[in-house]
């Protein structure tokens, strides 16, 4: 056999040696880039932040199907009833003008969003006149009035009881009468 190299041979070798020089060119700048990218990656976080990031991310709602769906659903309806009852506003108290002047005086002493001032017997007048059963309602529900004036659902404090509400109500209520 020859190693003499026919001039077919020689131009096959000389395309296929700068080929093999080009792609070890296009190697080299490739891990240049990649090199440069990777340093602008951020670096790696600690497990609380991991933590924090993915409770921030987690679904609100979740999804209840059959007997588990049905357990999985009245333990969670079980333990918002525990933290719920554990937010009761005022420390639970049911004294109306300890809740007034916690809460309702914004509004009801300044006449804010239409709200009948206290001292103002002749605004409370109509509004007694429907009954304490309607104004407790309207205090636990919220209430637009006529004039389009708005008062959030329970002052605009969830935490607050079906009591609290009723003694508040009944508190103001003996104020302007």
């Amino acid at each position: 056999m020859s190693t003499h190299l026919t001039p077919s041979d020689r131009t096959f070798m000389k395309h296929f040696a700068i080929m093999i020089a080009g792609l070890a060119a296009t190697a080299v700048v490739l891990a240049i880039i990649g090199g440069v990218v990777y340093s602008f990656e951020p670096s790696p976080q600690s497990e609380a932040k991991t933590i924090e990031a993915s409770e921030r991310i987690t679904p609100v709602g979740a999804v209840y199907a059959g007997a588990t769906g049905r357990a999985a659903m009245q333990a969670a309806a079980a333990a918002a009833a525990k933290a719920a009852a554990s937010q009761v506003a005022y420390g639970g108290t049911t004294d109306g003008k300890v809740i007034f002047d916690q809460l309702c005086t914004t509004c009801h002493t300044t006449g804010a969003a239409g709200a009948p001032k206290i001292t103002d017997k002749a605004a409370w007048a109509p509004r007694i006149a429907e009954g304490i059963a309607t104004l407790i309602k309207h205090a636990e529900d919220g209430y637009t009035g006529p004039d389009g004036n708005h008062m959030p659902a329970r002052g605009g404090n969830p935490a607050l009881t079906d009591a609290q509400i009723e003694a508040t109500v009944k508190w103001m209520v003996s104020q302007v009468k």
